[in-house]
C-alpha cells in the first residue's frame, strides 16, 4: 500500500492510488487533513491543467507547497481529479 511520510508523520496511505508520471496520486479522503494547510500557489501543466497546492505541516515545521492536486484537470488527466501527490522531500513508498 503506498504511504506518504514527512518529518516522522504519515501524511497519506491508500490502496486506491493512481500512478501517473512516476507519482502516486492519493484519494483525497486518504490524506491526514491535520497536516495540510491551503497554499495560494498554482502551476500549469499543458496536458493536465492547473495544479493547486497544500503546505504540509508536521511538528511545527512547514514544507511549503509539498503536495499538489488538480481540482479540475483537463480530460486527458480526469483520473487524478481531486487526488493528492507529493514532492519536496515527502517520501512515498
Amino acid at each position: 500500500m503506498p504511504k506518504a511520510t514527512w518529518n516522522g508523520a504519515t501524511l497519506a496511505d491508500s490502496n486506491a492510488c493512481v500512478q501517473l508520471e512516476g507519482n502516486q496520486y492519493f484519494p483525497a479522503d486518504a490524506i491526514k487533513r491535520e497536516h495540510f494547510t491551503d497554499s495560494s500557489h498554482t502551476s500549469i501543466c499543458p496536458w493536465k491543467g492547473t495544479a493547486h497546492y497544500y503546505n504540509v505541516v508536521v511538528n511545527g515545521q512547514t514544507n511549503a507547497n509539498a503536495a499538489w492536486y488538480y481540482p479540475n484537470p483537463k480530460s486527458a488527466a480526469e483520473e487524478i481529479k481531486g487526488r493528492v501527490a507529493f514532492w519536496k522531500g515527502v517520501e512515498v513508498r
